[in-house]
């Protein structure tokens, strides 16, 4: 039996950051929502930059990390 992620992704940068927005369903639990956004956190590095609760009960949160460029030595 395989298990879908329990949100939908996107990527983006602007300037130094890059960012990711999950999207959340309102059927979603919030204990899977909070597992998923420390998971990104803690092993992606993500910071949480914003959150958005819709209407329908759509919950968008948007994660950023600074982008490190490597410079070459030689």
């Amino acid at each position: 039996m395989t298990r879908t992620a329990p949100y939908r992704s996107a990527w983006s940068t602007h300037g130094h950051y890059e960012y990711r927005v999950l999207t959340f369903d309102r059927d979603t639990p919030s204990g899977d929502a909070h597992r998923a956004l420390t998971e990104e956190a803690e092993y992606g590095r993500w910071e949480l930059a914003r959150t958005r609760l819709y209407l329908g009960g759509q919950r968008r949160v948007w994660l950023r990390r600074k982008i490190i460029r490597a410079r070459s030595t030689l």
